[in-house]
């Protein structure tokens, strides 16, 4: 596959000054009548906190002191939280591992849009073949803006056969395609998803450098308004590769958040999965309060960091429609 630097670099320009496409204003009051029943019903019910604890651990002695901080301060930050959470952390620096519920499912939405990516990579490269610069712009207004139009188009291109082949080969295989044409509805876990994040940035994938360099770039120009998250906390001086998905499931909503950060000589992954969240404002800051805790732990005295996401006017509009229930 030819190297796509010079366009992407083009791409990105412009989109430093896009907005998602066709993003709307939502406020709390514009919300359906069943969305604000179901957040007061969650607080009248009462915050719950997991049933599992938060276990992080270390292959080295001096490492395992920071990885018993790093499970205290996530399971603090999770307590009193109404999500239910599932997150997976792997650094290759420290050598420290996160879990919790990895292997419990959750609907994607749009997180599900970098397996459609991977897939089309891995087909076009089996075929030698390169992208086309239709797909260069369906694959780039996927990532980077979240276009669901786009999704749709190349989840149809590649069809089920092609993008089951790509789960079998990153052998993801607690990953369940959505039927129907519902790409949201794919079923993922916490392990799957981190999987994935290794077939972007590991040294024995099956995708090739240039797929993955693309790949990479793609989650690095990522809008604003959609950087929330795994980035909170995350030192301004790494690269922060995000992809988000956010969906009211029916009511309920949805809330995920990828990603790697790069930086000299490391790198590493952290995945938050979560759910039954009573707004989408409350399931980010749900995953953001995980991150900064995580972020701050591997990244000991850094002090130019990346703020919490506030909310903004797009927050709460659905990221993709489900069927009715």
């Amino acid at each position: 596959m030819r190297p796509l630097a010079a366009l992407i670099l083009g791409l990105a320009l412009c989109l430093l000054t896009a907005t998602a496409a066709g993003a709307q204003a939502v406020t709390a009051g514009a919300w359906p009548a069943r969305a604000q029943a179901a957040a007061g019903a969650a607080a009248a019910a009462g915050a719950r906190t997991s049933s599992a604890a938060v276990t992080c651990t270390a292959a080295s002695g001096k490492e395992r002191k920071l990885a018993a901080q790093m499970s205290q301060g996530i399971a603090a930050a999770l307590q009193g939280r109404s999500s239910v959470v599932s997150l997976a952390v792997a650094d290759t620096r420290t050598r420290i591992t996160c879990s919790q519920h990895t292997r419990r499912h959750f609907h994607s939405a749009s997180i599900v849009k970098v397996i459609i990516l991977g897939a089309l990579l891995r087909h076009l490269a089996a075929e030698h073949r390169d992208l086309s610069a239709e797909q260069v712009t369906l694959t780039t207004e996927m990532i980077t803006e979240s276009s669901n139009s786009a999704a749709t188009t190349l989840w149809d291109e590649l069809g089920r056969r092609h993008l089951q082949r790509f789960l079998n080969l990153a052998k993801m295989t607690h990953t369940t395609l959505g039927t129907d044409g519902f790409w949201g509805l794919t079923r993922v876990t916490a392990h799957d998803e981190m999987l994935l994040l290794k077939v972007l940035k590991g040294t024995h994938s099956i995708l090739d450098k240039p797929s993955r360099s693309y790949a990479m770039s793609l989650m690095a120009n990522v809008i604003p308004s959609q950087r929330w998250g795994v980035t909170a906390g995350a030192p301004a001086d790494m690269t922060a590769h995000v992809k988000n998905g956010w969906l009211p499931d029916p009511v309920l909503w949805v809330i995920n958040s990828i990603g790697i950060f790069t930086g000299p000589d490391r790198h590493y992954r952290i995945v938050v999965l979560t759910r039954d969240n009573p707004d989408m404002t409350y399931g980010v800051d749900t995953i953001q309060d995980v991150a900064e805790v995580i972020n701050h732990d591997l990244n000991p005295g850094a002090t130019d960091v990346v703020p919490a996401s506030a909310p903004y006017p797009s927050w709460g509009t659905p990221d993709e429609q489900i069927p009715a229930r």
